[in-house]
């Protein structure tokens, strides 16, 4: 497993990389933020970046959007996988957020999970971006870059990685790793064809080595 010393390393080379990472997802207000990384899943930021502006212009509120007619919220982002079930999810969460929230994104994770489509990525992201609660997010890039750097085995699940990355990275650090995680893996340490002869912590990193052949570096 990686050591303490070599993690550290890396988060620091990564501060430098990204120093003011953020999420590459478009919103105005707290609203928008969640129903934005609600249609995220299995999905790109980018595709969900060309849905938005019409959705949001057509229901600007969670009163509108808890009170649309899904197929027409279908035609509007129809475009990105699992259209039909965030569909009905984010109609259901904007109702929700209206009725029991008064419009209020909840800043407890035990509120925002009763939200269709909210998940314990989600929440940690919103919390995270919306209200700096320290969280830490873990999306697929995430899970990508903890195995390939062995600080978890090949076969955790999703709450190994959190408890993992959690326990080595500062708490005062969870958000900002988490977004320079997701930019690493999703523009250098690809799930495809990562770009291992350009990466300047190979050094740190046994898949890449193995994959170039390299040892011992």
């Amino acid at each position: 497993m990686i050591s303490k010393n070599d993690y550290r390393q890396i988060l620091i080379y990564l501060e430098k990389k990204y120093p003011k990472a953020q999420t590459e997802l478009h919103y105005q207000n707290s609203f928008e933020l969640l129903i934005a990384v609600i249609l995220s899943a299995q999905t790109t930021d980018k595709m969900v970046n060309k849905v938005t502006p019409n959705l949001f212009k057509l229901y600007p509120t969670a009163k509108k959007l808890g009170h649309a007619n899904v197929l027409n919220v279908e035609k509007l982002i129809s475009s990105i996988g699992l259209y039909h079930n965030k569909s009905k999810n984010i109609i259901s969460a904007s109702l929700l957020l209206h009725e029991k929230f008064h419009d209020q994104l909840p800043r407890k994770k035990s509120d925002l999970l009763k939200l269709p489509g909210v998940g314990e990525k989600t929440a940690n992201v919103v919390l995270g971006d919306f209200y700096k609660i320290p969280s830490f997010a873990v999306d697929t890039h995430v899970q990508r870059l903890a195995k390939r750097w062995d600080i978890v085995s090949n076969d955790a699940d999703v709450k190994t990685v959190q408890k993992e990355l959690m326990a080595l990275t500062p708490k005062k650090d969870w958000i900002d790793t988490h977004h320079r995680l997701v930019l690493f893996g999703r523009y250098i340490c690809t799930a495809r064809s990562p770009k291992c002869n350009n990466c300047e912590i190979i050094s740190y990193c046994k898949y890449g080595q193995k994959r170039l052949g390299i040892f011992n570096v």
